[in-house]
């Protein structure tokens, strides 16, 4: 592996969703996919895993740098629900969930394109993995990487003729193809992040009973 994709099972090591979508705030991209009346709290990625371990017993020696009337009216104290950060990079909008699923919901997929383009990447703690590709609001793409040749979507030669991607599948080890169809994805479609983007603060929600 030549270059490492992100998000990676070392930063999130059981597992994630993520959703990039071209040309969009991360403070839209969250109102896209959470719905509108949200109240962000900037928070890096220790403070927001602290945070979810901790719950309502949290205290300011915990975060020293957050206000924590802020976290409260965040939401990201609420009991059960997904915790969903969001950011940019040259153009494009990213939001990443530790560990679920509820971005990788098909609803959300088409919600977040709506006059754009969006990818959504899932890695799942038990090893499996699933990526969509959507454009104004119609998802093209929808595959396990492990079979790129049942393609749910409903034109996948469109991502296939911008990224190649299933031919980086096939030219190597079917272990590696998650990572090796990801990198060729990302990579085509310019949407590559630094790992140093997810260690700043990200604005940051909770969808209260969201699962």
């Amino acid at each position: 592996m030549t270059t490492e994709i992100f998000p990676n099972r070392q930063i999130y090591q059981f597992g994630y969703c993520a959703v990039f979508v071209k040309g969009v705030t991360p403070a839209e991209l969250l109102a896209r996919v959470g719905g509108e009346g949200l109240h962000p709290v900037a928070l890096t990625r220790t403070e927001s895993a602290l945070i979810e371990a901790l719950g309502e017993d949290i205290d300011e020696d915990d975060v020293p740098e957050v206000d924590l009337d802020q976290l409260q009216d965040s939401g990201v104290l609420a009991e059960d629900g997904p915790v969903l950060r969001a950011g940019e990079h040259e153009g494009w909008s990213f939001v990443i969930e530790p560990e679920g699923s509820y971005l990788a919901a098909d609803d959300i997929l088409t919600s977040v394109s709506q006059g754009t383009v969006a990818l959504c990447l899932r890695d799942s703690e038990s090893g499996s993995s699933w990526i969509s590709y959507a454009q104004g609001g119609e998802i093209l793409s929808s595959f396990d990487p492990l079979f790129p040749d049942s393609d749910y979507g409903t034109r996948p030669e469109a991502l296939e003729q911008l990224t190649g991607h299933v031919a980086a599948i096939r030219s190597g080890d079917r272990a590696d193809a998650y990572e090796n169809a990801v990198r060729a994805i990302q990579q085509r479609l310019q949407c590559t992040v630094p790992t140093a983007a997810d260690e700043s603060r990200l604005l940051t929600i909770k969808i209260e009973d969201g699962y």
